[in-house]
């Protein structure tokens, strides 16, 4: 079996974090994100930015989560309290967002992504979060097709992003996260 675990991201992090994000945006996301953008992007500046949000989180319900397989880091998740909310969205005080989940190519079909969206609900339920949400590009069917069998849906929100190299079309899916009430004597 192998080593693997997810664990809370550590300022030593995120150069790789960076470059996680990097190359697997450039892979995964090849087929609808305009080749200007991903080109536009760089490790360096990824892991600035993930730098940040480990060592100065903007809210102590804010986490960063790194999944390992031995002692390579293969993908991370963000999570934090929701911010762009509709005005008819439930529980706005105890929905999170899910700002990023990736797990590198090479290192996917390994239970990794499973294992780090279980640490991600586990934090947000710890934080008293009921409910999240994530955006994914419209084209992103294997990430749909993974959170929807994990009981995710969409929830029929689209949104345009303009990239400043043409438009990137998102939609929001979402996920109910209170704890199961257990069945006790056939109840």
């Amino acid at each position: 079996m192998a080593d693997v675990s997810v664990r809370a991201a550590r300022p030593d992090d995120a150069a790789e974090i960076g470059r996680i994000q990097v190359d697997t945006w450039r892979t995964a996301y090849a087929a609808f994100v305009p080749a200007a953008v991903l080109d536009s992007i760089d490790a360096a500046g990824a892991a600035e930015a993930w730098s940040a949000a480990v060592t100065a989180p903007p809210s102590p319900r804010h986490h960063v989560l790194v999944a390992l397989e031995q002692q390579w880091r293969v993908g991370f998740a963000a999570l934090g309290p929701a911010e762009e909310l509709q005005p008819d969205d439930p529980e706005p005080a105890t929905t999170g967002t899910v700002a990023a989940m990736l797990v590198e190519p090479r290192w996917g079909r390994r239970g990794h992504g499973s294992r780090l969206l279980a640490a991600v609900v586990d934090h947000a339920r710890a934080d008293g979060l009921t409910r999240l949400v994530t955006w994914i590009p419209e084209g992103d069917e294997a990430t749909r097709t993974f959170l929807e069998s994990a009981g995710w849906a969409a929830d029929g929100l689209v949104r345009a992003l303009d990239t400043g190299a043409g438009e990137l079309r998102e939609l929001r899916l979402h996920t109910e996260i209170a704890e199961a009430t257990e069945h006790i004597d056939g109840r």
